[in-house]
Parts: structure tokens; sequence; C-alpha cells
């Protein structure tokens, strides 16, 4: 096969988009523009595109072509540059940036807001998620592991998407919430361009050959299983345990994704009582995510991550009233004063896949694992796998707050990014991080 062309979308939902074109391009194939500055306003269910508040085009779409010769060959003069892009949204380090990309990209108006989208060769794409995602200046097996399980996942979308795969995601009633998100429910576009999908912030930082080094050295290979390219999910840091995929997403169970302990011993006993759970999230176990070496992680993170410093084992406390009123606006439900939060199910890593929430006027439970982390801060917890200690106060029934003891950093499935940067950094190669966390997968080159 050759690899395929996608479609990104960078901006959604907007009721404006201003960016400026660097190099020739052609609107719709009529218009040649080249240097300028521009702005989209929706006009019914047109768009109008201005300059200097003149409108210069009016139609139902606008798509934008580089005039390049020569489309497969690199061209810096050729890009556009896109202000107010929003990154890691609705996380704790949420902001906006201004981004450059290249390219062709269109943007679409639906119901009134606007949609960006990239169009761009799969490999070319890689190489900035590869820089974006984590530091491209990480350990060079690392990235070549990154690019590696960042393509698999893609095209594991693409032929889900062609194959018009799709699985409930809810289970809604008075009593309970169970939802999940899942990457690929995008109807405009391939993947978006934040974390809902992988990070892709085009020619933004694209700073260190590594990365593009990395990429090119992997060309084309995949993680498969049984002759199907693997649904190959990462995230920041597992916590010590990896996290499997049908307590995250639906109730699908990959062999290469199961529960392993990120270290060495990967057989060594996984916790299964609620007291075992207690005591593996409350201690510091030897794990490949758990570092505290600060050259290494400013070398893999990107800045804003690095404001993360408690990734592997964090607390956090909130009180009473806060947590009553962050309950009732995220679910929409009066639970009167809280009284417990209780873990019902918990996945193998301790990632709690449905809790009830006692109040003194009603109880209700949430799932899955994002769910309960979004209810349960004004952003997103790190993960869900965490112990409550309610704290009591002059003998009062209801508690004055409660303590949060977490680990991990994100859904803990598959691929442990910091745990697969201090692999490589000990001298692992990428086949070994890969068959770390992919156990039973192969390697192959499918074009």
């Amino acid at each position: 096969m050759n690899q395929p062309i996608i479609k990104v979308g960078i901006l959604q939902n907007q009721d404006s988009i201003t960016f400026k074109i660097y190099g020739g391009y052609i609107l719709n194939n009529k218009i040649k523009l080249s240097d300028r500055k521009l702005k989209v306003l929706p006009n019914g269910k047109n768009l109008i595109l201005q300059e200097k508040n003149e409108i210069i085009y009016s139609g139902e779409s606008l798509s934008f072509e580089p005039l390049k010769v020569n489309k497969s060959i690199e061209d810096a003069r050729y890009k556009f540059e896109v202000e107010n892009v929003t990154i890691g949204i609705d996380f704790h380090w949420e902001q906006k940036e201004k981004e450059s990309f290249e390219g062709s990209f269109k943007i679409i108006n639906k119901q009134g807001k606007l949609i960006l989208i990239n169009e761009i060769e799969v490999e070319r794409y890689l190489q900035s998620v590869i820089s974006s995602e984590m530091n491209s200046e990480s350990p060079f097996e690392y990235l070549k592991a990154h690019s590696i399980v960042s393509r698999s996942w893609l095209l594991a979308q693409l032929e889900n998407r062609k194959n018009a795969v799709s699985m409930e995601k809810s289970q809604v009633n008075e009593n309970q919430k169970i939802v999940w998100y899942d990457k690929s429910e995008h109807t405009d576009f391939d993947v978006c361009a934040d974390d809902h999908c992988q990070r892709y912030q085009g020619l933004t930082r694209l700073s260190n050959n590594l990365a593009l080094e990395a990429v090119k050295d992997t060309s084309g290979i995949v993680l498969m299983y049984n002759d199907r390219i693997c649904d190959a999910r990462y995230s920041k840091s597992c916590g010590g345990i990896t996290e499997e995929f049908q307590n995250v997403w639906q109730s699908v169970y990959y062999p290469y994704l199961k529960s392993i302990r990120d270290f060495d011993d990967k057989d060594e006993h996984l916790p299964k009582t609620e007291e075992e759970f207690e005591k593996f999230i409350k201690s510091s176990p030897e794990a490949y995510c758990n570092t505290k070496d600060e050259s290494l992680l400013k070398k893999v993170l990107n800045e804003f991550d690095l404001i993360t410093k408690d990734f592997y084992r964090w607390k956090i406390e909130i009180k009473q009233l806060a947590l009553k009123t962050l309950l009732e606006m995220k679910l929409g439900i009066d639970f009167g004063e809280i009284k417990e939060l209780i873990p019902l199910e918990r996945g193998k890593s301790g990632r709690i896949i449905k809790l009830k929430i006692v109040g003194t006027k009603k109880e209700y439970i949430i799932g899955k694992e994002l769910e309960i982390r979004r209810a349960l801060s004004e952003k997103h917890l790190y993960s869900s796998a965490f112990i409550v200690e309610p704290i009591f106060k002059d003998n009062s029934e209801i508690p004055c707050k409660f303590i949060f003891y977490g680990a991990g950093w994100g859904h803990g499935v598959g691929f442990c990014q910091i745990g697969g940067a201090v692999m490589a950094s000990k001298g692992k190669s990428f086949e070994e991080i890969l068959k770390h966390y992919f156990p039973g997968a192969e390697l192959r080159k499918i074009y």
C-alpha cells in the first residue's frame, strides 16, 4: 500500500478563523494568493474570506492548495500560520498558541461554526506528532518506538473508519452514567490535532532532526497482531501497572494490551483487592516510569508537560463544599452533602472503572475512567487510579474534606511514554521497548 493522505482537524467550533499564508496557494482551484493575512467568517451556510475587512471571496467552502511545483519536496516557503490554536483541551495545562502547518487545508461551515482541516501525508504528520507529543531531544530509540506506536494507532483508526466499525459508547439511566470517549468519533476529519487523538502542532516544533530521523528510519513499520494493525494506545505515565483497553473504552479485549508491571519482572503479582490497591497506590514501587531524573524529563517532556512534577504518585485535597459544587456543575445532580466516594470496580492498574457517589440526597454511579476524572476536577484528574480518604471534624458524620492519593498520568493503556523513555535511556532498543508494552505483537513494514 502507499502511505495515505490524512485529514487533521486543527480548529473546531470556531466563530471566526484568522490565518496567514506564506508562499503561493490557490483557492478553490481559481484564485492565486500569496503572503496574505486572511480571516474567515460564517455567513448563513456560506463562508466569507476577508483581508483587512474587505471581502475577497464568498462560497460554500474554502480549499487552499500550495502552488509548489514538486509537492513531495519539503519547502519552508509554503506554509500557513493559524492563530489561537488550543492545545491540551480541558487539561490542567490548556493554552492557546500560534502554530504553523504545511500541506493543503480547507475551511468548512458546519451549522454556523467553522472547522479548519489540514490534509497531509501520514509520515510527515507523524514527524510533527513525535515532536509535539514529546520533546524531540528524547532518546533516539524511544522516538523510534513512539513513531511506530503513533503510526499503528493512526492506521488502525483509518481501518476502523473504512470498515465502519462502531460501538456503543454509553450506558445512562437515572442511577448511573457510564460513558467512554474514543478517539475515532470525528466525522469531518480523520483525527484532531490535540491530545484527544494525537498532539499535532505542524511545523511549530520541528526544530530537531532526531524526530524526523526516527520517523524516516521506521517509515511504514507498524505493530501487528493476527494480521491486523494494533490499536496501539499510549499515555504519559501508567503509574507502575498498565491498564487494559476494555476497562477504558469498549468491552473488547486485545491480548497485546494486557496489563503488565512496568518493570523487568512483568509477571510480578498484580493487586486484586481494595487493600492491595491501597497499598500499591500509597507506596512508590519500582517502575520504569517512576523516575525523578530531571535531565531526562527535560529531554522527554515539552515545557507545558514539565509543569506536572508528581505524575507517578500524586495527592490532592478537596473540601466538602468544593466537591459538592463541582459534582453538581459537572453532572447536573444535587447530591446534598457528599458522604462517600466508593470504588465499585477497578481495572488491573487500580484505575476506577465505576465509582459510586453517595450524598445525603442522592446516590449515583459514574464511569468509565475519563468521566470519573472529569467529574472530580475542574479540568481532569491525572488518572482514575486513586484512593479516597474522608476527613471528619468535630464528630460530624459528614466529611469536611476528602484526600485523594493517586497513581499515574492518563488512561495507562499500552505504551507508557515516560516509562518508554526511561527504558531507552537504559540502553533498551525500540524493539525491546515495544515488546515490553505490547506483548505478542510483531513489527511489520506495510509500505
